[in-house]
């Protein structure tokens, strides 16, 4: 900036050259802009993948979105798949999630931390592109390390698998042949690349339970109230 300015001038005329100057650059990045076939600042609402802001996001607001923002602009919205459809996709890794994390024996914080690794990623890939089951298989695997309860990926791949061909009786069985599980090991483990890929490796994720228990603790409320407001901040 200190090229633009002379000793010898006065100092209103020197700041209304700067400006003057610094104007017509941006006009000529916009027209280059626009030559490209770039959208213009102001037709930036939404993309294919990636929910586009006009303003630069902070690290908490990012993944806080409008209602319109996820009825209209979800990746998955882009690729056919309806609201409707979607929220029953969304139900069903969740309901997924939370029996898998059962069956592991994971703490509710890591099922829920699961959850979210799962939302986010589903507000910036597509259902169509991406299977939900796989994804939620390696959400609980990550959220296990995030949350400090890790599970052995054996465990995770093994009941995983399980879960998903419930409705084959050999699937314990094969599960367990070297062929099937290395296939099904690879796959979570470059599924957890994409998903940590695909949410920027943003792994700080904001829970209700701590703050819930501070709250508890401080006030003196009724004893039914506490269950209550566990189960309310667990309805997925």
């Amino acid at each position: 900036m200190c090229h633009y300015f002379n000793s010898n001038a006065p100092i209103f005329l020197q700041i209304e050259v700067y400006i003057s100057k610094r104007v017509q650059k941006h006009a000529w990045l916009l027209e280059c802009m626009a030559a490209m076939g770039a959208p213009s600042p102001g037709d930036l609402r939404c993309s294919t993948s990636v929910h586009v802001l006009e303003e630069p996001p902070s690290t908490t607001r990012k993944w806080y979105f409008s209602c319109q923002e996820i009825e209209e602009c979800s990746p998955s919205r882009k690729d056919g798949i309806n609201l409707e459809k979607e929220a029953h996709l969304r139900k069903s890794y969740c309901s997924f999630l939370q029996t898998l994390g059962v069956k592991l024996n994971m703490p509710q914080v890591a099922i829920a931390c699961a959850m979210m690794l799962c939302h986010r990623f589903f507000m910036r890939q597509s259902h169509a592109k991406n299977d939900w089951q796989t994804i939620a298989t390696v959400g609980i695997f990550l959220a296990g390390k995030v949350e400090e309860t890790p599970r052995l990926l054996q465990d995770v791949v093994t009941v995983a698998y399980e879960m998903i061909y419930h409705w084959d009786p050999s699937a314990p069985r094969k599960i367990r042949q070297r062929e099937v599980y290395v296939k099904q090991k690879e796959l979570i483990v470059v599924g957890e690349r994409l998903l940590l890929a695909t949410i920027a490796y943003d792994l700080n994720i904001e829970l209700p339970y701590k703050p819930l228990v501070a709250a508890l603790k401080r006030l003196k409320i009724h004893p039914d109230l506490p269950k209550i407001a566990w189960n309310f901040i667990n309805d997925w």
